[in-house]
């Protein structure tokens, strides 16, 4: 069987989902800092909104993985039993570990309680902190995905519209959720969209690759940024404002619009990206990206710190505060994680999957 190429492109676009989400949190204190509906408050209220495809990216860049590592090896159950050993190992037990930090931190900032049966709800729940919920939906998201892997080797039709399904199965779970609500709590379903988008990427990957320098990809770009605004706009009108009556399926199917081709825009331009750059700055990018999970869970707590040594003013100078927290936050918490893994035997047991070597690092596979 033919060796399959590493995909180098999805070290790009970890690294800017990773500095999107923790821009996202950091420009968030505009929201307590501006005076209300303020031209600076609006201003950031848009770049705020129009950068969150983070959560998309991530998404879509799983389904690109596994369904590409996946798409020539036989489904079989010593396959799915080695499966379920990594994610319950690199994704499940940091996530539990960080859970448990989280609560602590709570309780010390005395915002929170040690109630167990609450920190164990709260927990299942991804609700320890407000970053944590994504992980909620990313481990539903896991353990459906050997069943869609499983769809694509067995229905040559889905395997051809994979990203049709996604779309009306993210659409449709939109559509429930506002009138008949099927969950008390958020479904995997609505990240089906980008999951299968890159699911489809993965399987036809050589086919996309060839199409990275095509014009059409600034087409797509340009989409998702009209898209991007169209939402952003909406949400401070009838979501801030208040200006008129919220519509949230006409709210989520332009988000979708905006995720969708901003996610199939941004591989494009990561693989030409990737194409250009030497492998030895390759190589240092990846053992940054590498940290993406770690940058994940660890964030908010190096932010709610860097708030208290950094102050931000409703001033002119809240422009420089908010750069110098950004910068500060992804600094720290690629010094911590650095450390944990030169210095710290399992460091993955905290920040999930690394490299072997904290060094130069060596290529290594997703799944």
């Amino acid at each position: 069987m033919k060796k399959q190429q590493q995909i180098q492109s999805i070290y790009l676009m970890r690294l800017l989902a990773m500095s999107l989400v923790v821009l996202v949190h950091v420009t968030g204190a505009y929201a307590t800092v501006l005076p209300f509906a303020s031209d600076a408050y609006e201003k950031y209220h848009f770049l705020n909104r129009i950068i969150r495809i983070e959560a998309g990216i991530f998404i879509a860049i799983t389904g690109l993985v596994f369904f590409y590592q996946y798409k020539h090896k036989k489904l079989t159950k010593t396959l799915w039993k080695d499966y379920y050993r990594k994610r319950v190992s690199f994704i499940l037990i940091p996530y539990i570990i960080w859970a448990l930090v989280y609560e602590l931190h709570k309780a010390m900032l005395g915002f929170g309680d040690l109630q167990p049966a609450a920190i164990l709800k709260r927990i299942i729940f991804g609700e320890s902190y407000y970053q944590l919920h994504f992980i909620f939906l990313i481990v539903q998201v896991y353990l459906v995905l050997p069943l869609l892997i499983w769809l694509d080797h067995s229905w040559a039709f889905f395997r051809r519209y994979m990203f049709v399904f996604g779309g009306l199965l993210q659409l449709g779970y939109i559509a429930l959720q506002t009138f008949f609500p099927p969950s008390p709590f958020p479904l995997f379903l609505q990240l089906m969209g980008t999951l299968l988008l890159g699911g489809w990427i993965g399987v036809h990957y050589d086919r996309e690759k060839a199409k990275s320098k095509h014009w059409s990809t600034w087409i797509w770009l340009l989409i998702s940024a009209l898209a991007g605004s169209g939402i952003a706009m909406y949400y401070y009108a009838a979501g801030t404002l208040g200006s008129f009556e919220w519509n949230n399926i006409l709210y989520e199917s332009v988000n979708y619009i905006f995720l969708i081709t901003g996610c199939y825009a941004i591989f494009r331009i990561a693989e030409s990206v990737s194409d250009k750059l030497a492998v030895s700055t390759l190589a240092k990018l990846q053992q940054i990206a590498s940290y993406s999970f770690g940058y994940y869970l660890l964030h908010p707590l190096v932010l709610d710190y860097v708030t208290r040594t950094i102050p931000a003013y409703s001033n002119y100078l809240f422009h420089v505060q908010i750069m110098l927290r950004y910068l500060a936050v992804m600094g720290v918490c690629f010094t911590v994680i650095y450390l944990f893994h030169r210095f710290v035997p399992f460091a993955s047991i905290l920040f999930g999957k690394l490299p072997r070597s904290s060094g130069r690092l060596k290529q290594s596979k997703a799944s």
